[in-house]
């Protein structure tokens, strides 16, 4: 039987490492976003940069190496496989905050035509700043949150044309 990955990780655009929920690591958090990794008999010193759910992205150094990480679960590969593109499919005319935050700060502003991964909103959370970037191209409709306002989950943090 095939051994399937449970995740595929995405290493600066370039490498594809598949993961599996059968691979063993010693993982221990030694401080906030810190952690001790042995993997395969190597001792890892990592820590977490930035950190974004919506994209599934992380900003990891490892040894003092900066790597940026994109996850797709075992979904996200069937999409691929079948060859479907999920977004392709959606229009969006919302971006929703995707956990509960304070906005740092607002990049764009009404009326702003923007392109797909533009930078639109900082949201702390957790003690971490993550950048919120457009999922497509299109225009911003309304903004209806300000800088300093607290945010919950799923509460709209732009409207788009």
């Amino acid at each position: 039987m095939e051994k399937r990955p449970t995740f595929r990780a995405i290493v600066n655009q370039q490498l594809e490492l598949d993961i599996s929920a059968e691979e063993q690591l010693d993982l221990v958090e030694t401080g906030p976003g810190l952690f001790h990794i042995i993997s395969g008999n190597k001792s890892f010193k990592a820590e977490v940069i930035r950190t974004s759910l919506a994209e599934r992205s992380a900003t990891i150094k490892v040894n003092e190496n900066l790597y940026d990480v994109k996850l797709e679960d075992q979904f996200d590969l069937l999409v691929k496989q079948l060859g479907f593109s999920t977004l392709a499919e959606q229009r969006i005319d919302q971006i929703k905050a995707p956990m509960p935050g304070l906005v740092l700060e607002i990049m764009v502003q009404q009326g702003q035509e923007i392109k797909a991964g533009d930078h639109l909103i900082i949201l702390e959370a957790m003690k971490m700043e993550n950048v919120i970037k457009a999922p497509a191209d299109g225009s911003i409709k309304e903004i209806p949150v300000q800088v300093g306002q607290a945010v919950e989950k799923n509460q709209v943090l732009i409207q788009l044309h």
